[in-house]
């Protein structure tokens, strides 16, 4: 399943090779191209990556994310009623868009009691024939604030800080069809590796799709590529790949996700090294995100589109 959904994913955005570069930058740069394309996803999240999409000017988001323990294998069972007795992960967070193409948030996680800071800003915008993708670039720096384990465990403060970047290319095919992939590169000091033999900073590469079924339902998926990659396949410690499945459901100025993943942790810097369970051993685990939108802005400016 998890070969099938990277090649399929792969193989939709290679045909868009084909483009003529130059043109393209010309039509933008002359504002002669058609309307941009919209609402590529519902929400700047899917189950674990971020998406193409920014928040709106002068628009605050509140976030939360929950994650459970897992629901069967070794750790699972109905004596932890399937995980809903354990969290291994909370997330609150808030972003601000700055203008439309613009945002900036900042978040704290259960796990290593993390702070995050991150800043999304979409480069390109799809239209309708000029431009067949959206770009959007995503930074995110995270600061474990917790008490040391043991002596020495963070020798200097700067060990206790790590960075994400990551550019995302989405494509919104169809009103009920939408696909990214998501290259990017994770940096970590030495102090923060559970494995000596692990490289500190490496390369993944995610991807994911939203499929419509309903005005307000649709199947979202993505997963990201760690092993197999940049990072040591011969590591003491195995690690796996970050795969989410979920229903997102859309209720007015709320955007729910209900997902299952076989990560524990919320926020890239969290989930992309340190995934350590796997579906097919019953690893994976329930969990949730709920947004809520604020405008923060004037009134009378709220409904014009293209602020920015």
């Amino acid at each position: 399943m998890k070969r099938l959904l990277t090649f399929c994913l792969i193989l939709s955005f290679c045909g868009l090779s084909g483009q003529d570069l130059d043109s393209i930058m010309q039509n933008i740069e002359s504002g002669t191209g058609n309307e941009p394309v919209l609402a590529t996803f519902k929400s700047p999240k899917l189950v674990l990556l971020q998406t193409n999409e920014t928040q709106k000017k002068q628009e605050l988001v509140f976030w939360v994310g929950h994650r459970f323990g897992d629901i069967a294998g070794e750790f699972g069972g109905s004596h932890n009623l399937f995980g809903l007795d354990f969290a291994t992960d909370i997330h609150l967070g808030f972003d601000y868009g700055i203008n439309n193409d613009l945002t900036v948030g900042i978040g704290r996680s259960r796990f290593n009691e993390t702070y995050n800071f991150q800043g999304k800003y979409r480069l390109l915008h799809q239209l309708e024939e000029e431009m067949p993708v959206s770009v959007t670039l995503f930074g995110q720096s995270s600061w474990i604030t917790r008490q040391e384990s043991f002596n020495n465990e963070f020798p200097t403060d700067g060990d206790r800080i790590s960075h994400f970047f990551q550019v995302i290319l989405a494509r919104k095919f169809s009103s009920s069809i939408s696909l990214m992939l998501n290259p990017g590169y994770l940096i970590r000091p030495e102090a923060q590796l559970e494995d000596s033999s692990d490289k500190a900073s490496f390369f993944v590469l995610g991807m994911g799709g939203r499929f419509k079924f309903t005005k307000r339902l649709s199947l979202i998926i993505d997963y990201t590529l760690v092993n197999g990659l940049d990072r040591p396949d011969d590591l003491s410690t195995k690690y796996f790949n970050p795969l989410g499945i979920g229903l997102e459901i859309e209720t007015g100025g709320h955007v729910f996700s209900l997902n299952f993943q076989n990560s524990r942790y919320i926020t890239e810097n969290n989930f992309i090294p340190h995934t350590q369970r796997s579906w097919e051993d019953g690893g994976l685990r329930f969990g949730f995100t709920i947004s809520r939108n604020f405008y923060l802005g004037p009134k009378e400016e709220r409904f014009f589109k293209n602020e920015n």
